[in-house]
């Protein structure tokens, strides 16, 4: 305790003592450094000098790669809420209110349509602050639901998948998902329209398995987790040590499994030209060997 919890009154106290908010400041994983938040937010929640790829909120990055920061959103259909009546510590029921109220939007997958750097594109964006990304019904029509835009659109379509698999709490519901997105993208191959994926970190379970490795081009972030079982899972079942860097954007990188590591500050401009490329447009220029670099760190999941 200090003089001023002792001695001077609660309504003076309040004039000397400032609160100061607890995430002013964002320790880097990697470095250690603490970064100011507003610096942070500015370099598209990449650490400044360590190059750490922080997870970044759906909405920054829609405001992000959008061209002026202008998007249209499309609307999602309304799914059946709870259909297993699941309980475990809680109702399923009051978890989806607790996310909804904490991250202000309805399920885990966004969609917008827009311009990037003048290429209509339909974009989905799967939020892993709400119940890590996990695929349900809700995130699974939407993602759909944001496929039929873009077929509507004749537009590429675009996804930056984040998930930790299917959601349990809806079981079968959740695993149908996988086979029903998959139909989806066989409808946009169909028509012809390209299919981007963009693993950020992580992409794992049920939705790797799914949707997240069908793309005509797959670009992962910097450090990426990408992968369908955990390594420790793997390493206990083989019982074998993992190689290093394992799972990792670069490690799958070199092995094939992913075609570009792209840095989220050459994000827009890499998509805008695949974009015009895949489609024919003016502008869409195959990107060099040293345009389409690997490295840096993602915040592990």
């Amino acid at each position: 305790m200090n003089w001023i919890s002792n001695v001077v009154p609660p309504k003076i106290r309040s004039f000397l003592k400032r609160e100061t908010p607890e995430n002013l400041w964002v320790k880097c994983p990697d470095s250690g450094a603490l970064v100011f938040h507003k610096d942070l937010e500015a370099n598209l929640y990449v650490v400044p000098g360590s190059g750490f790829h922080m997870r970044c909120p759906a909405k920054a990055r829609l405001v992000g790669l959008f061209d002026d920061g202008a998007y249209e959103s499309i609307a999602t259909p309304e799914v059946p809420v709870d259909p297993l009546k699941f309980r475990d510590v809680k109702r399923y029921t009051d978890r989806l209110k607790e996310y909804r109220t904490k991250t202000g939007e309805q399920d885990a997958v966004q969609l917008a349509a827009g311009s990037i750097e003048g290429a209509p594109a339909v974009v989905a964006v799967q939020d892993f602050e709400f119940m890590g990304g996990s695929l349900g019904m809700a995130a699974g029509e939407a993602i759909i639901t944001g496929m039929e835009a873009a077929i509507a659109r004749k537009t590429p379509f675009i996804i930056f998948t984040a998930s930790g698999g299917a959601r349990m709490q809806e079981g079968m519901f959740s695993l149908m998902q996988m086979p029903r997105t998959t139909v989806a993208v066989q409808r946009l191959r169909a028509a012809k329209l390209p299919y981007i994926v963009v693993l950020t970190n992580p992409t794992t379970g049920g939705v790797t398995a799914s949707y997240a490795m069908l793309g005509d081009i797959h670009i992962a972030e910097p450090g990426a987790v990408i992968g369908f079982a955990g390594a420790r899972v793997i390493e206990q079942t083989i019982r074998e040590r993992l190689p290093d860097g394992f799972q990792r954007a670069e490690y799958l990188k070199s092995h094939g499994m992913v075609d570009m590591v792209v840095p989220r500050g050459e994000m827009r401009a890499t998509l805008a030209r695949l974009c015009k490329l895949l489609t024919k447009q003016p502008g869409g220029a195959r990107p060099a060997d040293d345009e389409t670099p690997s490295g840096g760190h993602a915040e592990a999941a």
